[in-house]
């Protein structure tokens, strides 16, 4: 295993940030931490880059424990964190030229290492230009430049397409992909679901601390073994009754193909063996309580449907509040 994490606590103040998590990461595979804004995901990736010491627990990179052996952890990993780290004021050759010093790479290797991944970039025309006049895109690539430029056996990436538009996410996910083709370990950090579908071979949902579920994403998606229709009751107007929603409730709970059936706000999602045999009997059942529905869809179950099963609510609604 590159990645080993055992029963890890971390506290700060009166906020207990990870609580007893384990985990395992395989070589050359992609693997992904999901979860909202303070889940816990950012302690972790501190922690594996020795920036942050567990209060209890035992973490292995390499084979290295982490807590008595940072320093040479730190020649084995490459860090990318949230916060994009390039100074506006040097350029992109510029950059690359001060990480190989500080991993000290030999002279001979060095050159080539950084017109290596300029062209991966693609940032070789543009590569003796200031940051300042970069877009965000083009700098998120050059801080996962700067974090290879030694060759790390595993990568950490902390959120490594937040705030970027849909066509430099995806110009990013294909980099990171490149890097597992060549052999490279990557330990992602995301709350985007599509992200983590695309990308990783292995996740393990994080909430509030906890590690809800782990396996591969089609592993957790096959588990549910079940479609989804999602009922949202009342009119255009925005009219809303708690009481009618919970009415049909019960009601589908009794109903047959039913499997399961769980609120997300003003939705009532309901899990049941076919779409194509439950549809006709829940608009049935609605319209013989009087419940009007505004909207009905159906669906497969993804990654946000596992995290709300696993955790009993909405993964978005927990990102949107900042928990």
């Amino acid at each position: 295993m590159v990645v080993r994490i055992e029963n890890v606590k971390k506290v700060f103040g009166p906020i207990l940030a990870l609580n007893g998590i384990s985990l395992e990461v395989e070589r050359g595979k992609i693997f992904g931490l999901l979860g909202p804004n303070g889940a816990g995901k950012t302690t972790t990736i501190k922690i594996l880059t020795t920036l942050v010491r567990p209060d209890s627990g035992r973490v292995e990179i390499n084979g290295l424990e982490v807590a008595r052996e940072a320093v040479r952890v730190r020649g084995t990993i490459g860090y990318v964190p949230q916060e994009l780290t390039v100074d506006t004021y040097l350029t992109a050759r510029e950059h690359l030229a001060y990480f190989a010093d500080l991993y000290h790479l030999a002279p001979a290797i060095r050159e080539a290492r950084i017109q290596e991944l300029l062209a991966l970039m693609n940032l070789e025309r543009d590569a003796d230009r200031r940051v300042k006049y970069f877009s965000g895109g083009m700098k998120k690539k050059l801080d996962l430049a700067c974090g290879l430029i030694h060759r790390p056996p595993l990568i950490l990436l902390d959120e490594p397409s937040l705030g970027l538009d849909v066509r430099v996410r995806r110009d990013v996910w294909d980099h990171i992909l490149r890097l597992k083709e060549q052999g490279a370990t990557v330990f992602v950090c995301t709350n985007y679901m599509d992200e983590a579908e695309r990308l990783c071979d292995d996740v393990a949902i994080i909430d509030h601390g906890k590690i809800a579920a782990r396996g591969s994403p089609g592993a957790l998606k096959g588990e549910l073994k079940r479609d989804i229709i999602s009922v949202e009751i009342g009119g255009p107007n925005g009219h809303f009754s708690e009481e009618a929603l919970a009415a049909l409730q019960g009601a589908l709970d009794g109903l047959g193909g039913v499997k399961a059936t769980m609120r997300n706000g003003k939705q009532l999602k309901v899990y049941v063996e076919s779409n194509e045999m439950a549809l006709p009997r829940i608009l049935q059942s609605a319209s013989a309580l009087a419940v009007p529905i505004y909207k009905i869809t159906y669906s497969r179950p993804g990654l946000d449907e596992v995290f709300l099963h696993y955790t009993g609510h909405a993964f978005a609604a927990e990102s949107e509040s900042g928990v």
